[in-house]
């Protein structure tokens, strides 16, 4: 017994053209920024804001894998696809992940190798903290701005994104940082490297972060809470005797239930099939992200409730 929200073809237009929009914005940021911390980070030989560079240059790659994945996460269920494809974004989600993880990787190993190498380190120049503190400022408007319209879409592959800007906004702050005490004190030039391995530990955090309800996804890992609200909500539909085996997991953009409803064994087969639909409309009414729901109609036995 299945029930679910049938979004129309407007509804998905609207959404793939709001996740595009932004995410195109997003794109043309970080390219500038990249470039812009790059050629800067190297004309006043600071590697903090080198790999900060390398950190705005991982956002285009996640920029692009929403972008080309929404087209096939939003698309309705076919044939072969009867649940949708909603899972799809929980792999893009992965894939966003990873690119961090591989930066923040790469970022560490090359801080490392300028910290053993820390006597031949020279002082930066303080246009690179300038730029350190621009790049927080804009992509934190960049971050607002994509987690409203992640959160409008509900969208976790689009709000991940939106983190991944924030993370990339919150890793310029040292950078300004240890640039601004490695200009003052040329002596602590060291730093200016201290300051790119924080920001790789940075990075792989916000990864971990991103993975591992996505892989909760992947695997139809419980979600306890959900479960509960579901159940919560199906007792009060008049003639549910007890509710058991009530489970719930994420699917994309929302949520799936099934659970087993008892009834009053004397109903008819039409009566309890017609709690059964009240229970699902129930759920899917009720405001708590659940787009689909099987119920499974059983007699009360003992009549008390489960």
């Amino acid at each position: 017994m299945n029930a679910g929200i049938d979004h129309s073809s407007a509804d998905h237009r609207e959404i793939v053209g709001a996740v595009r929009r932004v995410t195109l914005a997003g794109m043309a940021l970080n390219v500038a920024l990249a470039v812009a911390k790059a050629v800067t980070g190297w004309l006043c030989a600071s590697q903090a804001l080198v790999a900060d560079a390398v950190h705005s240059a991982s956002d285009l790659v996640t920029d692009l894998a929403v972008l080309l994945g929404v087209r096939y996460w939003m698309a309705p269920a076919d044939e072969r696809h009867p649940y949708g494809h909603g899972k799809i974004e929980a792999l893009v989600t992965v894939a966003i992940a990873i690119a961090l993880a591989v930066v923040a990787w790469e970022l560490g190993v090359q801080a490392v190798e300028r910290l053993r190498a820390f006597r031949e380190a020279r002082p930066p120049g303080i246009a690179a903290a300038g730029l350190a503190l621009l790049s927080v400022a804009l992509k934190e408007v960049l971050f607002r701005w994509t987690r409203h319209v992640a959160r409008c879409v509900k969208s976790p592959a689009l709000e991940s994104n939106a983190w991944h800007h924030r993370s990339d906004a919150l890793s310029s702050v040292p950078v300004a940082v240890v640039v601004a005490i490695a200009w003052f004190q040329p002596s602590l030039a060291w730093v200016d490297a201290a300051g790119a391995l924080l920001v790789g530990a940075f990075v792989l955090r916000v990864a971990w972060k991103l993975a591992k309800p996505a892989l909760e996804e992947l695997v139809d890992a419980s979600m306890d809470g959900k479960a509960s609200a579901v159940a919560a909500v199906a007792r009060t539909v008049p003639g549910v005797a007890g509710i058991h085996k009530v489970r719930a997991r994420r699917y994309g953009r929302a949520y799936q239930a099934d659970l087993h409803v008892q009834v009053d064994p004397s109903l008819t087969v039409s009566d309890g099939h017609a709690v059964g639909h009240a229970v699902k409309e129930a759920v899917v009414q009720a405001g708590i992200d659940v787009d689909d729901v099987v119920v499974h109609i059983e007699p009360d036995s003992n009549g008390t409730s489960a």
